[in-house]
C-alpha cells in the first residue's frame, strides 16, 4: 500500500508539473488547429482535430519562424489565434520556381507515365544537389512538362486558431535525430500545412 501510494503521488506530482510546462525550447509540443485563408471568415484549408494533432520539437527548426513565435509560452489547454502574412509564411510567388522540366525526366520503365502527368497533380521530385522538391503539372507538351515548384500556399496570407493539447521534455534519443519518435500523431514532416510538402514548415 505504501508503494501505491507513492506511485500515486509521484503521478499527481508529475501531472502537475506538466500543466505548468510551457512550450519553449526543446519541447515536444502537440497542438492542434484549423488553417483559413486570409483570415478568420476564409476558407477552410486544413483542420488538425485531436485524434491527429501536430506534434513537434519547439524550436527544432521545422515549423515556420513566425508560427513558433506565435504559440511561444503558451500552456497545456491555451488557444490561440494569429495571422501570418505571405511574406512571414510561404512568401510571394516567384515566377522563376515555374519552369519547363524535360519530358524525358518522367520516363519510367522506357515509357511515358501519362497518368501521372496530368494537369494539377503534385510530383514529388529533386534538383541535381538531392534537394526535395514537389512540383504541380501545369502543362504537357511533347518535349516538356511546365512545372510550378512554389509552394501551394505561396501568396496567401494565413489565419491560424487551434489549442496546445500537450507539452512533454523531448527525449535524449529525440533531441540527437531533431524530431519525434512515436505516433502521438502528425510529426515533423507530416501534416498539410505544417511540415515537409504541407504546410508550415520552414
Amino acid at each position: 500500500m505504501f508503494y501505491f501510494k507513492f506511485y500515486q503521488n509521484d503521478y499527481f506530482c508529475r501531472f502537475k508539473l506538466k500543466r505548468f510546462m510551457i512550450v519553449s525550447k526543446d519541447k515536444v509540443v502537440s497542438l492542434t488547429y484549423e488553417l483559413r485563408l486570409d483570415n478568420k471568415a476564409g476558407n477552410i484549408v486544413e483542420s488538425l482535430s485531436n485524434d491527429s494533432p501536430l506534434v513537434f520539437i519547439y524550436g527544432s527548426g521545422h515549423l515556420l519562424p513566425k508560427f513558433e513565435d506565435n504559440i511561444k509560452g503558451l500552456k497545456i489547454g491555451d488557444r490561440f489565434d494569429f495571422n501570418l502574412s505571405a511574406t512571414d509564411a510561404y512568401g510571394e510567388i516567384n515566377n522563376e520556381a515555374v519552369v519547363n522540366v524535360p519530358i524525358s525526366a518522367f520516363t519510367m520503365n522506357g515509357s511515358i507515365d501519362n497518368e501521372m502527368l496530368r494537369i494539377g497533380n503534385s510530383i514529388p521530385m529533386q534538383d541535381t544537389t538531392g534537394n526535395k522538391l514537389t512540383g504541380i503539372v501545369q502543362e504537357v507538351t511533347d518535349e516538356s512538362v511546365k512545372m510550378d515548384f512554389n509552394h501551394p500556399l505561396a501568396g496567401n496570407h494565413l489565419f491560424f486558431a487551434g489549442e496546445i493539447t500537450d507539452i512533454r521534455d523531448a527525449s535524449e534519443e529525440e533531441m540527437m535525430h531533431g524530431h519525434i519518435h512515436s505516433h502521438e500523431g502528425c510529426g515533423d514532416g507530416g501534416c498539410e500545412s505544417c511540415c515537409g510538402d504541407h504546410g508550415h514548415c520552414s
